[in-house]
């Protein structure tokens, strides 16, 4: 996911910008490029991690790259929003091989001490982090690794390290079309869920502008996970890099996924809600849509009215205005290329993650199976509805033979009795 450089931009080799950039943010915000400030040397002394935040915060982490792009400090943001966690990114295979994690393929997490400090830090300002594993790019673990076991233990290295309490798995291409590295990736979060108890995991994937929210791949990597019996937190799609037009395609391709994980998983609505999240780019993205404060306002307001559990965008380092403030039309790593304050979209995520946990939306109780039931011979059309264990099925287009439940002619209308 998201902004590699200076290797790569976030999804397609976008970054000619952000080098240029960089001077002309810290002189516009008075902000300095390195790590300061939250991780100064007396944060180092907090080397385990404080009391688990509330579920909702770690769901509201937005993402930082702790070696690229600017990172900011840390301090004056957390001072200017109210946000009390951030998702660093990314871990990765070394870019030699291996099966060791590494920050960014090129940083050891065994000898790490910079994303280190900016996690004490963090945490000596009363927050805490959930580190990111995948992304666009790269090597990942679950590709160099053999199997979900020596996966999960490259990983659990990085939570031993940082004294971690939440992690995300960001899969996405190329790695989610290798079915091989998806297995040892979902098998691994798997085994870390087991291994860890109370460990918060996320799982990260491509957004579509499709009806069902995500396409084949990240509903094949669906498909990996319930086959193995794995349930994280939630399941993020990133409506952006698509084709989508601001905050009501992006609604759409949530209202899509919403269905696609009911149908994958049987879930009622209000459980598919309450394990559905979105991941957004603020700003101009790579490939030039923009996602301005009111799109943010939007997608919050949706998010939090329905019950999703994670709101988050990439990135900090680019919350910040560019100079000039369009960046000529240019995407960059180290600011949004719109018009905006210091630090206005991290501050969704902090209402976000400070707002109180409200219930998702209650499912209403079940009424009578009306359909006739499904034959495996009947020929269905488009709005045809059939029952079949116990649901209410309706036909998205003609369909002779497949199972509804299992094939993605038929939505899930609700239980019925």
């Amino acid at each position: 996911m998201r902004w590699k450089a200076p290797r790569t931009g976030r999804r397609r080799g976008l970054v000619a910008a952000a080098t240029a950039a960089v001077g002309a943010v810290a002189l516009a915000l008075g902000t300095a490029s390195a790590v300061t400030g939250v991780t100064a040397a007396s944060a180092s002394e907090h080397t385990a991690a404080p009391a688990a935040l509330g579920g909702n915060w770690y769901g509201a982490a937005p993402y930082v790259m702790p070696f690229d792009n600017s990172p900011p400090d840390l301090g004056p943001v957390m001072s200017a929003t109210g946000q009390k966690s951030f998702q660093l990114a990314f871990i990765l295979a070394p870019n030699g091989g291996g099966c060791s994690p590494t920050w960014d393929g090129t940083h050891a997490v065994s000898s790490d001490t910079q994303a280190k400090s900016m996690i004490d830090g963090i945490r000596a300002a009363g927050g805490d982090v959930t580190v990111s594993a995948g992304g666009y790019g790269g090597t990942k673990l679950g590709q160099t690794c053999g199997d979900p076991s020596s996966t999960a233990a490259a990983y659990q290295q990085v939570i031993s390290k940082y004294a971690l309490k939440a992690i995300d798995f960001d899969l996405e291409e190329p790695e989610y079309e290798n079915a091989t590295a998806i297995h040892n990736e979902i098998g691994a979060a798997k085994i870390l869920q087991q291994n860890n108890p109370g460990l918060y995991v996320s799982v990260t994937t491509a957004g579509t502008t499709g009806g069902e929210g995500t396409g084949w791949f990240g509903k094949q990597l669906l498909a990996e996970a319930k086959s193995q019996g794995f349930t994280p937190a939630n399941y993020a799609i990133m409506p952006f890099d698509g084709g989508f037009n601001g905050s009501a395609a992006q609604i759409s391709a949530l209202e899509g996924f919403h269905s696609t994980l009911m149908n994958t998983f049987g879930w009622s609505s209000a459980t598919a809600y309450a394990h559905e999240g979105v991941s957004l780019m603020n700003g101009r993205s790579d490939t030039g849509e923009y996602f301005r404060q009111a799109d943010f306002q939007a997608v919050l307001n949706y998010a939090t009215s329905h019950g999703l559990s994670r709101f988050t965008f990439w990135s900090v380092n680019r919350d910040r205005q560019c100079s000039p403030p369009d960046n000529n039309g240019q995407t960059s790593g180290t600011c949004s290329s719109v018009t905006q304050g210091a630090w206005d979209f991290t501050r969704f995520t902090a209402a976000f993650g400070g707002a109180p946990a409200s219930p998702p939306p209650t499912d209403p109780p079940p009424g009578a199976c009306t359909a006739p039931a499904w034959n495996a011979t009947s020929v269905y059309t488009g709005g045809m509805e059939v029952t079949y264990s116990k649901h209410t099925y309706k036909a998205k287009w003609w369909t002779q033979g497949e199972t509804p439940g299992t094939a993605d002619v038929w939505s899930d209308e609700g239980p019925c009795t």
